[in-house]
């Protein structure tokens, strides 16, 4: 190998190098910017947007402005139903919701997992880690004894992920029957 040779590899390398810093110092700088609060109703607008996001992902869902925006000022409104965003630079990027329900089987309170989902731009960077440790607390603070959750068999990606947060398949399925429209 020649000298030039050598010294080609080794700029390839320190670039890289310098690349892989400066994405660590981005993330790094962005995570800690990051804040996870209740959603309110100022948040109406960016629900619905990330919504929007997650149904095209999901088959068995159609994105629909008009019911997104009436089903989330009904968990707003309800005791019972709590909706946790991810904000970075006062922006929602990430959302989460659950119900609380009674189950005879638990002999207690138990939440339905609904909703995690991140902005496409802020995807792989711990923010839904971040949605589901919030809930995950929550539930640990209000004796709520387990956490059920839907997920698309086809998102391949949500299945890995919810599998690394110790999430297990049952050997229930889910059915379902429309009423009205």
């Amino acid at each position: 190998m020649t000298h030039n040779k050598i010294y080609y590899i080794y700029i390839l390398w320190a670039n890289l190098h310098i690349k892989i810093i400066i994405i660590a110092l981005f993330l790094n700088d962005t995570m800690n910017n990051i804040t996870i609060d209740y959603a309110t109703k100022k948040d109406i607008n960016e629900l619905c947007e990330l919504l929007n996001e997650l149904f095209n992902i999901e088959k068995d869902f159609t994105p629909n402005y008009k019911k997104q925006k009436k089903g989330i000022e009904l968990m707003l409104n309800n005791k019972n139903g709590i909706i946790f965003v991810s904000r970075y630079n006062n922006k929602v990027i990430g959302m989460v919701s659950i119900q609380i329900l009674i189950s005879t089987a638990e002999g207690g309170k138990v939440a339905l997992l609904e909703d995690l989902v991140v902005a496409k731009n802020f995807r792989n960077m711990g923010i839904g880690t971040k949605l589901i440790s919030k809930v995950e607390e929550y539930c640990r603070k209000n004796d709520i004894s387990r956490i059920s959750l839907l997920a698309d068999k086809n998102n391949k990606n949500a299945i890995l992920f919810y599998g690394t947060k110790n999430y297990n398949f049952t050997d229930l399925i889910c059915l379902k029957k429309h009423f009205g429209e």
